[in-house]
């Protein structure tokens, strides 16, 4: 296993840089979702999947896999009966979910103008 360098300037916009598969992960459409779901405290795996409305259980699986790998989401597994595993932010998932929260609140006040474009544009294309 490798070492982590500090030593690294990383720049996502090159495609071998380690960067570009995380940012995959955490803008992907549920990776996002459950972060900015997660930021309201840890939530167990259902609870999750109902607060992201249109997730499949394998696909929010797999997002939380690979946000828990990149240090994102901690996986907390209590050993009761039955068992119990909640998701939480890590303090770095935490910064990230603030950012995403940002541009989801500025998406969202922006969509009227948003429909609008879209509606001008396919307009001007149905022709």
């Amino acid at each position: 296993m490798g070492t982590v360098s500090e030593d690294i300037e990383y720049d996502v916009f090159s495609s071998s840089c380690p960067s570009r598969p995380v940012l995959e992960d955490v803008t992907g459409r549920w990776g996002a979702l459950a972060l900015g779901a997660l930021a309201d405290g840890p939530l167990r795996f259902n609870e999750l999947r109902r607060q992201v409305d249109g997730v499949s259980q394998k696909m929010l699986a797999q997002s939380l896999h690979a946000l828990e790998r990149d240090g994102l989401v901690h996986r907390d597994v209590q050993s009761t009966f039955p068992l119990k595993v909640e998701y939480s932010l890590t303090p770095t998932g935490a910064v990230l979910a603030a950012k995403l929260l940002d541009l989801i609140g500025y998406l969202t006040t922006s969509m009227p103008g948003i429909l609008a474009a879209q509606q001008t544009y396919d307009e001007a294309r149905a022709d």
